[in-house]
């Protein structure tokens, strides 16, 4: 077991950002599952607790719960869900990262769900048809984040071949409108809410992507945030400490014979060198080069 943990530990730590991603979002799941499990077990309803995680569409709800903007997105409702997420955070990251760094991949994950989580809440507070749900809809799930992926990606090379089972061959522009369209006809649906949140999701990415070609990196505040934020959990290498001797007047005599020595070594050191250098090692004499073997050695 342990041995499976410290594979785990050295994948997460090789993988990459993307490898990261998948990982956080799989131990996430199981975390939260085995937290479940535990308050079954305690006849506690779950599900309430989830809601503390998962991003409300009431901007009141927000205001107790603000951390649920980011957590949201590394939550999942069942396994089949996050399979799906994690297969098409991973092929289409793999993609991203062919024309984008890894960098940006982590911060357009941030960026792209913040901006889906948005839109989701006020297409909630907008519009009549939703706001009755307001209240008690909640929303989870990568898949605001993954689309802004393969937005961006699409921006970048429309043209890149994508192979398809039973389809074939189909450019990604064409896949990713394909993706987006069908949010568009299920925005009434009875998942609206992940529906609205992938729109505002692959707007993230167009923007991002668009923003690139002209210097602009919408992402560069959430990747500071997310460095000082990381720098809080990293370990600071230790200073070596300096000893300060205060003991009787003997011990500080031999502190001062001690670092004579040692001057006198380094400038016999330092005159020999220079004869070498002048003269030539055969100009040594025994002793000489005894000292500077000595020296080497130490």
């Amino acid at each position: 077991m342990a041995s499976i943990i410290t594979d785990l530990k050295e994948n997460f730590r090789r993988g990459g950002t993307l490898v990261r991603l998948v990982y956080i979002n799989v131990a996430v799941f199981l975390l939260v599952a085995l937290a479940g499990i535990v308050l079954q077990l305690f006849n506690v309803f779950a599900a309430g607790f989830l809601q503390w995680f998962e991003l409300p569409a009431s901007f009141a709800r927000l205001a107790v719960q603000p951390w649920s903007a980011v957590t949201y997105m590394f939550l999942h409702a069942n396994f089949l869900h996050l399979l799906f997420n994690m297969l098409w955070l991973y092929w289409f990251g793999s993609i991203f990262l062919q024309f984008f760094s890894a960098r940006h991949l982590r911060g357009l994950y941030i960026l792209a769900g913040l901006c889906g989580g948005l839109l989701y809440m006020l297409a909630y507070n907008i519009f009549p048809y939703f706001r009755p749900g307001v209240g008690y809809a909640y929303l989870l799930g990568a898949s605001a984040s993954v689309l802004g992926i393969v937005a961006a990606a699409a921006y970048r090379e429309p043209n890149y071949p994508i192979q398809l089972l039973l389809i074939g061959t189909i450019r990604l522009k064409y896949l990713a409108l394909v993706a987006i369209g069908l949010d568009v006809l299920f925005i009434t649906s009875g998942n609206a809410g992940g529906h609205i949140a992938h729109l505002g999701g692959a707007l993230a990415g167009l923007a991002f992507a668009a923003g690139l070609n002209k210097g602009t990196d919408l992402t560069h505040w959430i990747n500071r945030a997310a460095d000082a934020l990381a720098s809080l959990f990293r370990p600071r290498p230790r200073k070596p400490k300096m000893k300060v001797h205060y003991g009787p007047n003997a011990d500080r005599q031999k502190d001062y014979d001690y670092n004579a020595r040692r001057k006198a070594q380094n400038d016999e050191i330092d005159r020999i060198l220079d004869k070498l250098k002048k003269s030539g090692y055969e100009s040594l004499t025994t002793d000489e080069k005894k000292s500077l073997f000595d020296a080497g050695n130490r």
